[in-house]
Order: structure tokens, then sequence, then C-alpha cells
């Protein structure tokens, strides 16, 4: 029974493991989109999670809800599906505060969000959170991916990012 057991935390693992990887891509390329088509992959990609999901899903999931927003036909649909994402990221934040990954879709969604819609808090605190941290991110699929986001953004100064290349 415990192997049983162990096997099967085992395949959990890596299923979840290369799922994440395939989401950081479509991500990636949700969030460099001019159209929605691969927003709505994004999207689609994400549907059936919830809240009781590993908190970096969850956070992928609101930042797809927030992506798909930009796309949505009237003024108060955009802002309702963006607060609606935003609740999905927030709430990964606030279950497991110190994860990466979370921190690093709320930055990625501030930095890229119009002043208008207020979102922009914590640019500074996930900012300093994401070059603390990036030393100790296990995962090199992760590292990779925050450390093209950090190397283009325009949160980080170019000192900030000369660090990050010499990691």
């Amino acid at each position: 029974m415990k192997f049983v057991t162990l096997f099967m935390t085992i395949v959990g693992f890596f299923v979840l493991t290369q799922n994440l990887s395939d989401i950081r891509v479509a991500y990636k390329e949700a969030a460099n989109d001019k159209d929605k088509g691969k927003v709505e992959a994004f999207y689609n990609l994400l549907k059936d999670i919830n809240k009781q999901n590993n908190v970096a899903l969850v956070a992928y999931k609101g930042a797809s809800i927030a992506l798909k927003a930009k796309y949505a036909e009237t003024l108060k649909d955009k802002k309702e599906g963006f607060i609606e994402g935003v609740s999905y990221i927030e709430f990964a934040i606030e279950k497991e505060p110190n994860a990466i990954e979370p921190r690093f879709i709320r930055l990625g969604i501030q930095e890229n969000t119009p002043k208008v819609l207020k979102y922009k808090d914590h640019i500074d605190e996930d900012k300093l959170f994401l070059l603390k941290q990036y030393k100790n991110i296990p995962s090199k699929n992760l590292k990779s991916h925050i450390k093209d986001y950090i190397l283009q953004s325009k949160v980080f100064s170019d000192q900030e990012k000369q660090s990050i290349i010499n990691q």
C-alpha cells in the first residue's frame, strides 16, 4: 500500500511539473498576443482549475481570466473579468505568501495593467521578492521564465537585470 501511495505521489508531481511547463509557455504567449487566439487557448487550458488546486495553477487561472477580460465587449465586462481574474491571483498569494510563481504572475499583470484599473500597489514588493528569491528557485523551467520576464520588464533597473544575468 505504501508503494502505491508513493508511486501516485511521484506520478502526480511529474504530471503537475509537466503541466506547469506547458502552462508557463501558454501564459507567455497569451501575454504577448496581439489578438485573442492565444489568450483563448490559455484560458481554455485552465478553465477546470479551482481554488483548491496548486496555488501556481490558481494564479495562472486568474491571469487567464484577466487577459481574457481585455477582449470583452463592454467596459463593464472588461472590469468585472479583470476583477475576477485578480481575485484568483490574490487568493493564491494569500494562501501561500512565499510561493514565487503567484508573485511572478501578479507582477506581470500589474506591470501591464492600465493605471485606470488601479492594480499597481504591489509592484515594488513583488519585484523585490523575485530578486531575493531568484537564486532559490529549484525549477530550471520556472527560473528561465522569470529571467526572461525580468530582462524585458520596464520595472527592473539595468543593475537589477544584470544581477539576474550574473546568477
